[in-house]
C-alpha cells in the first residue's frame, strides 16, 4: 500500500509539474545575452511574439514592430523577438551580431531572445505551445516574421503570417482589443 501511495504521489507531482510548464510564462528561455529567463516578467501583459531574421525580405518589419511597441508599451504591450535561422539561412549570425544589427539598424528596444527553432524535431517549447497540435492556431511556421498575439491571461488570441505587417489595421485592431480586455 505504501508503494502504491508513493507511486501515486510521484505520478501526481509529475503531472502537475508538466502542466505548470504548459504555461507560456513558465517555459525556460534565454535572452539575447544568453542569460536564463522566462516570460514571467511579462505576465499580465499583451504579448506579440515574432520569429525574426536579419537578412529577410520582411526584415524591415523591425521598424514597424518597434513603432508598435513604442505606441502601446505604456498600455501593456510587449513585443518579443525570437531570431530563427530555419528559413533560407536568413539569420546566420551569433546573438551578439543579431543584437548589434537590431539596435544599430532599427533602434530595437523591445526584448530579443536567443536564436531558436520554430519547426521540426528541435522546435523550441515556446513554439510547441504557440503552434503545436494543442494550439488554437496549430501548424508549422511558414517563414520569418510570423506573429502570435497572446492576451493578458496567457492565452493565444491570434496568429498573423509574415506578410501581415505589425502596423496593419488587422494587427492594430487585434492588439487594441487584447489591451482593452482586463
Amino acid at each position: 500500500m505504501k508503494k502504491f501511495i508513493l507511486l501515486a504521489a510521484v505520478t501526481l507531482f509529475s503531472l502537475v509539474a508538466t502542466h505548470a510548464a504548459d504555461s507560456i510564462y513558465d517555459l525556460p528561455l534565454k535572452d539575447i545575452d544568453g542569460k536564463d529567463t522566462s516570460l514571467k516578467p511579462q505576465q499580465g501583459k499583451v504579448l506579440l511574439i515574432v520569429n525574426v531574421a536579419s537578412h529577410c525580405g520582411f526584415t524591415p518589419q523591425y521598424a514597424a514592430l518597434e513603432a508598435t511597441y513604442q505606441k502601446y508599451k505604456s498600455q501593456g504591450l510587449v513585443i518579443l523577438g525570437f531570431p530563427c535561422n530555419q528559413f533560407g539561412g536568413q539569420e546566420p549570425g551569433s546573438d551578439a551580431v543579431i543584437k548589434q544589427f537590431c539596435t544599430a539598424t532599427y533602434n530595437v528596444t523591445f526584448p530579443l531572445f536567443d536564436k531558436l527553432e520554430v519547426n521540426g524535431d528541435n522546435r523550441a517549447p515556446l513554439y510547441v505551445l504557440l503552434a503545436g497540435k494543442d494550439s488554437p492556431f496549430p501548424g508549422n511556421i511558414h517563414w520569418n516574421f510570423t506573429k502570435f498575439l497572446v492576451g493578458r491571461d496567457g492565452k493565444i488570441v491570434n496568429r498573423f503570417d509574415s506578410s501581415v505587417k505589425p502596423d496593419s489595421d488587422e494587427v492594430t485592431k487585434a492588439i487594441e482589443t487584447a489591451l482593452a480586455a482586463k
